[in-house]
């Protein structure tokens, strides 16, 4: 019962920053552009100050976990995602909204390296479903709460709609971290670590891989490390550039925003479903078939998502790239501790998402936004290469397999 409740706080904890991440900028992009009278590119910057956050942090917090603990570290990010919150509140210009991003970014490393490490540590033989469930909140949360972001900054305006934000995400937060309690064999391990006990920390941990995990530096040392590192790179800029150009693209066809919208919530609505499908399909399938397969189908949908013309059309093509977007989640995570072990799971995952942090950015949203900018909107142009970017992904991934243990 534990350590179902641990699964189900991680998940609460980790809604709202989900629904901030992957909904909030895409919803509040127009807005943003007509309040500060900034372009796209502006705009997407708004997810490269976020990504960088992440990026820096995620290996950051994999480290202090093992100091401080898991629930402790979320219960900072949930206070950090309710001060960010609050700060946007208040945006004078759009350099507000950028700082609103990096603490975003850095709230949401907080919560989601802990989460997954605390469920995989609680169900260590069903770790893609486990890790599919909290990665499915983290991306189904944007699917639900899109719409109602658009629907409160209409009835309650900007700064009451921020601030309403902030206190929901405290309170439900809070309530998550409470039940996300670490079970007994990761507080073994941890206070062997702070004892000074190395051989006891690996000992435990490797009951729970029946492997012996890699350090970090030994990780970096193996290839599937920076082929993963350069899959997170390609599909995340792929997979995050939706983000924005989901409803702008909805805008550019002749869409009302309310229906431009409904293409964003078809991509977070997939980006938060197939967490769970795809972390389950891995368990039976093998993490790379599902991963390269997914990839594969993204890279499709974007090279035809520019002759699409319907609204029905491109809600189901975002889906397909939503879908692909949510499995690089939900299975990135069970692959890094099937290659690399749970021992020191946190602070690997955490450099692979350095990949997502610091280079999908750039290459996705940002330039993306830099493109549209400089071509008046030439989304053809941004479509092709961000499927070259989902094809290159899936080539990768095939070749990512656990290194040889001495």
């Amino acid at each position: 019962m534990k350590a179902l409740l641990a699964v189900l706080g991680s998940c609460i904890a980790i809604f709202w920053p989900g629904a901030l991440t992957f909904g909030f900028p895409g919803v509040m992009a127009p807005t943003w552009q007509e309040m500060f009278q900034v372009g796209r590119a502006a705009t997407g910057l708004t997810i490269f100050f976020m990504l960088a956050a992440v990026g820096a942090f995620m290996f950051l917090v994999g480290r202090w976990q093992e100091r401080w603990g898991l629930r402790r570290m979320i219960v900072l990010g949930v206070l950090l995602t309710a001060c960010s919150s609050a700060l946007v509140s208040q945006a004078a210009s759009i350099y507000t909204v950028y700082a609103w991003a990096f603490l975003n970014g850095i709230a949401s490393s907080f919560v989601y390296v802990p989460a997954l490490t605390l469920v995989q540590w609680c169900y260590p033989q069903k770790r893609g479903l486990v890790a599919g469930t909290v990665s499915m909140v983290f991306g189904l949360a944007a699917a639900i709460m899109s719409p109602l972001f658009a629907k409160m900054l209409s009835a309650l305006g900007y700064e009451t709609m921020n601030l309403a934000v902030a206190l929901l995400t405290l309170s439900i937060g809070l309530l998550g971290a409470y039940f996300a309690r670490a079970p007994e064999a990761w507080e073994n391990a941890a206070s062997a670590r702070r004892a000074g006990g190395a051989t006891a920390a690996k000992s435990t941990a490797k009951i729970m891989t029946t492997v012996r995990s890699l350090t970090v530096t030994e990780s970096l040392h193996t290839g599937s490390f920076w082929l993963l590192w350069i899959t997170w790179t390609f599909a995340g800029a792929a997979g995050v550039s939706m983000t924005l150009l989901a409803t702008g693209y909805g805008l550019f066809l002749g869409f009302p925003l309310s229906s431009a919208i409904l293409i964003l919530t078809a991509f977070n609505l997939t980006n938060g479903l197939s967490r769970l499908m795809s972390g389950i399909l891995s368990d039976r399938f093998g993490r790379n078939q599902v991963m390269s397969l997914a990839f594969l189908a993204a890279g499709v949908a974007y090279f035809v998502l520019p002759r699409a013309d319907s609204l029905e059309a491109c809600a189901l093509l975002a889906g397909v790239v939503g879908f692909s977007f949510g499995t690089l989640f939900s299975v990135s995570a069970p692959l890094v501790a099937d290659c690399f072990g749970l021992e020191h799971f946190g602070a690997v995952f955490g450099l692979t998402f350095a990949a997502y942090g610091f280079v999908a950015g750039p290459l996705g949203p940002t330039l993306s936004g830099y493109l549209l900018d400089v071509t008046g909107d030439n989304f053809f142009l941004v479509f092709l290469y961000l499927g070259i970017f989902c094809l290159l992904a899936g080539w990768c991934i095939r070749r990512v397999v656990p290194p040889q243990r001495a």
